[in-house]
């Protein structure tokens, strides 16, 4: 489940949409959700009609631990924040175990303390964090491990085991909680509302168990019992409007913190005296000695009498034990036997982290828009955020980048997410990649839904790449390609490149705009806004992505065409556009985005006068041009005859189109005969790494930094109409507010960006083997070729985790009790960003999602050496046409001499 559905776009129903103050911490614990649940380690089946997790109680806090406190983005000093410390140490993909971490102070939580401490902070501090307030002194907390095993799919075994690690014994309730989501109350709307309000109700059990029935007309009949005579607490799981809305009445006499209100205030009548709601938990208090653990042994599971007799028989220890044995056999099975213990770890549970971020995701843009008066569908309706995805209907499970910061999904990234899931489970990868192209995702037009803030905001087009990706990987794994899964996926992504083309090239130039891509503030200007100077930016980075987009649809159509010809003319428009792409990006002059003085890319600010001015920062979007390149191995040409031929006749009669772009073709193929399509020829590829490789300008001792350091000394600054525009080297957080003030694109270490520029130095290598070399790090002396180069930056991203020679891992700074406590150090937490010149983590700190992509470079760089790579090159195999069968090939040469 999520950690945070408060201060959702889904739960805004404010007049001014402030997400962050309509629905709010505070409010969470009496008001229902419309939309989803959350909760603390946190399950539900797979619609979320029945949900489960752990609220806690310290005996000194003034509410229950139900859910995650954290700092709206208004309340933090580098926007929203969670203030809590948590962990997900295991699961396997088909999450038969699982295991999370909860760390619990016994002091009162400190909620205000940490309000106040970040509002006083300027945006040029740190942070104030939960450590900062004293209160894990001395240990005072609780280790709560929260396990489950399956015995069968719908059997699920729970153990709940606190550790307390202060000096003295210490108090601690333990509320293990079901509940149904709330699909009945009269505010639904009639098409989302259930026909029937589900019940949990307690039931007869055998002594020394505790049970109750939840009974639900999708679901059936489950039993959830407790070991132990304890008490059994009901509510309902519906608003409490007497107290957040005066002046209104309640459904029903029992509302959602009912519980709350009884373990607190030991208010009696908030819970239901005849043991019945849609919301209950088992009352657990425990006092735990120092240094000691208790357990609390659950089970939810199907009607059955066997589970009704003997829910805690000697089964339940065995099969965690079974279950965790074949966790282990599995990691054992991915993880190259060349990663050492603390490699292994962290490739553990960054894939861990990976599977718990899987959530059920729900919302119904019709009925969202009807609600808030903004559907253009009806008359009547007011312009409002999302109006024009009136078709959207998103109820599956998807990938999140982080289910407290980011419990909503980005395009983007889920793309990055395929990566390391494609480890684990290659086939959920394939769903994640086909949801966002399917019609109740993917906009009429061809637009691509960004994320719940704004659907229409764009996001760079790395589906194509992450779909080929896949494919590679499954052909890897599985010696066939998934033919229905390229041809779905490459006919949706067509739609969504004519988009690109027809909307954001602006002036048919193939030229391409975007707006921040993803890249918030990296730009002098906000690059989604309109410009002070007026007229329109051509974009360095929207016009590599684009190229390296025709790139991957030229080779998804090739990898159809052995199965269906018809695609040949695919792969001739795709070349096509490529040649167009890469001639307009690469044009030579005063007016074009490469800079031959500084050996640099540069957006290009186009006045409305018509006249250009390139914008000199150095960063990423520089960069991206790298990333736009492809191997051609000579099996695949060899496999489309025709195709090549057209486009060898194409390339004849316009040569122009070849000038700028790496040298490839007849005489001029890399090793094994390889081809090679990359925007970024020879000469300008050693400038470009001779900026990359340079310590004191992108490679950090982390990985490529977004901005150059060269702009600490060297600000870039722009003067229009009186007022400064400025570009800073921000190794940390940003000083600004723009984008929401909670990421930064000027200066730090990003993991997916990176991980394209590895990819890129990898299609170099494949061309050039060992003859092209360069300096690294630059002016070091120390020659490398670029396989060796991106080992390299692979090894400075993972060394961010891993322990170096002192002991410590770079990603928790200087904070000391991740350092140093055996009960913290080798727990791992993945951040959305890392610092440019230390590689401590940043912003969100549970970013499993794209930062989780250390598993894949892991993985590859422990299986595959350069002289491997080198000698394999894209391991594909291709189904042959039975219709070919036996038929003589017409080779390249005999069909270019028939066209021409």
């Amino acid at each position: 489940m999520s950690e945070r559905q408060w201060g959702t776009v889904r739960e805004d129903y404010s007049e001014n949409g402030d997400a962050w103050n309509f629905f709010t911490h505070d409010h969470a614990r009496s008001r229902a959700y419309r939309w989803g649940e959350d909760g603390i380690a946190g399950i539900s089946d797979d619609r979320q009609h029945l949900c489960f997790s752990l609220a806690l109680w310290n005996g000194k806090d003034a509410i229950l631990k139900e859910r995650l406190f954290g700092l709206t983005n208004n309340q933090g000093n580098h926007g929203e924040d969670v203030k809590e410390y948590y962990f997900y140490l295991d699961s396997t993909p088909s999450h038969s175990y699982m295991k999370y971490l909860y760390k619990y102070p016994q002091a009162a939580y400190p909620y205000s303390d940490l309000e106040r401490v970040n509002a006083q902070r300027s945006r040029n501090e740190m942070e104030y964090e939960l450590l900062d307030t004293g209160i894990f002194n001395e240990d005072r907390y609780f280790d709560v491990f929260i396990e489950y095993a399956k015995q069968g799919p719908e059997d699920i075994l729970i153990k709940i085991s606190a550790a307390n690690r202060g000096p003295e014994a210490a108090e601690l309730y333990l509320l293990p909680t079901l509940w149904f989501r709330n699909d009945w109350s009269a505010w639904i709307a009639d098409s989302n509302r259930a026909a029937t309000k589900p019940i949990l109700s307690q039931i007869k059990s055998k002594k020394g168990v505790s049970a109750l029935m939840a009974n639900h007309s999708k679901l059936g009949e489950f039993i959830f019992s407790c070991e132990g005579d304890v008490q059994l607490l009901f509510t309902e799981n519906e608003t409490n409007h007497v107290k957040l809305f005066p002046g209104t009445k309640n459904e029903s006499p029992y509302v959602k913190d009912g519980i709350n209100d009884y373990v607190i205030h030991g208010a009696q009548q908030a819970v239901n005296p005849k043991n019945q709601g849609t919301k209950a938990a088992a009352l657990y208090q425990l006092m735990i000695g120092a240094g000691e653990t208790s357990e609390v042994r659950l089970r939810l599971t199907k009607k059955s009498e066997e589970v009704k007799t003997a829910p805690f028989g000697k089964d339940f220890q065995s099969v965690f034990a079974d279950r965790l044995r074949e966790a282990d056999a599995f990691y054992a099975s991915v993880t190259p036997n060349s990663a050492n213990v603390d490699e292994a770890n962290v490739m553990r549970q960054a894939l861990s982290g990976m599977l718990w971020s899987k959530q059920f995701f729900f919302f119904d843009g019709d009925n969202w828009l009807d609600e808030h008066n903004s559907n253009p569908l009806h008359s009547g309706y007011h312009n409002a955020r999302n109006s024009e995805w009136y078709h959207m209907l998103n109820m599956d499970i998807i990938s999140m980048p982080d289910k407290w910061e980011y419990p909503w999904y980005a395009a983007w990234d889920l793309a990055f997410h395929t990566l390391p899931l494609s480890i684990v489970d290659p086939d959920f990868a394939k769903n994640q990649m086909e949801l966002m192209l399917r019609g109740l995702y993917l906009h009429p037009n061809g637009q691509m839904p960004a994320y719940e803030w704004n659907f229409s905001d764009v996001n760079p087009p790395v589906h194509a790449w992450a779909t080929l990706f896949l494919h590679r990987s499954e052909m890897t794994l599985r010696g066939e390609a998934d033919v229905n899964f390229l041809r779905s996926t490459f006919n949706k992504l067509l739609i969504n490149f004519t988009w690109w083309v027809n909307r954001k090239d602006r002036f048919g130039k193939n030229v391409f705009e975007g707006g921040f891509l993803g890249l918030d503030n990296i730009g002098i200007f906000d690059r989604s806004a309109p410009l002070p100077t007026g007229g329109n930016l051509e974009q360095a980075d929207g016009t590599a992505w684009m190229a390296l987009f025709s790139q991957n649809m030229l080779d998804l159509a090739s990898e159809l065409a052995v199965h269906d010809s018809s695609y040949d003319e695919m792969i001739v428009k795709f070349a096509q556009h490529f040649l167009f792409i890469a001639r307009a990006m690469n044009k030579p002059g005063n007016d074009g985005m490469w800079d031959e003085e500084d050996g640099f890319y540069y957006d290009l600010l186009r006045l409305p006068d018509g006249s250009a001015v390139r914008l000199k920062v150095r960063s990423l979007v520089g960069l991206l041009p790298l990333c736009a390149t492809s191997i051609v191995e000579k099996v695949q040409r060899d496999r489309i005859p025709e195709a090549m031929a057209t486009i060898r006749e194409f390339e004849r009669r316009m040569p122009e189109l070849l000038e700028t772009i790496h040298a490839t073709g007849e005489g001029k193929f890399g090793v094994n005969e390889r081809g090679i399509l990359a925007l970024v020829n020879e000469d300008r590829l050693r400038k470009i790494l001779e900026k990359m490789l340079d310590e004191n300008e992108f490679l950090g001792p982390h990985g490529i930094r977004s901005i150059s350091k060269f702009h600490q000394e060297h600000p870039y600054v722009l003067h229009v109409d009186g007022q400064q525009f400025r570009v800073d080297y921000l190794p940390a957080e940003s000083d600004t507010g723009m984008f929401g003030g909670n990421s930064n694109w000027r200066g730090p270490v990003w993991m997916p960006i990176n991980i394209m520029l590895v990819r890129a130095l990898q299609q170099y290598y494949l061309y050039y083997g060992d003859k092209f070399q360069v300096e690294c790090p630059t002016g070091s002396g120390n020659m490398m070729n670029l396989f060796e180069v991106s080992k390299e930056i692979s090894h400075r991203l993972i060394s961010t985790y891993t322990r170096g020679a002192n002991g410590k891992r770079p990603v928790y700074g200087g904070t000391e009790k991740f350092q140093n406590d055996p009960n913290w150090r080798d727990l791992i937490l993945f951040y959305e960003y890392y610092h440019g010149d230390n590689g401590a983590g940043l912003g969100a700190s549970h970013q499993t999602g794209w930062s989780g992509v250390v598993a894949k470079l892991i993985q590859t760089f422990g299986q595959v050496d350069a002289e491997q790579l080198l000698k394999g090159g894209i391991k594909t195999t291709f189904k042959k046409d039975k219709k070919e069968t036996g038929k003589k090939k017409r080779t390249v040469k005999k069909i270019t001499e028939e066209i021409i």
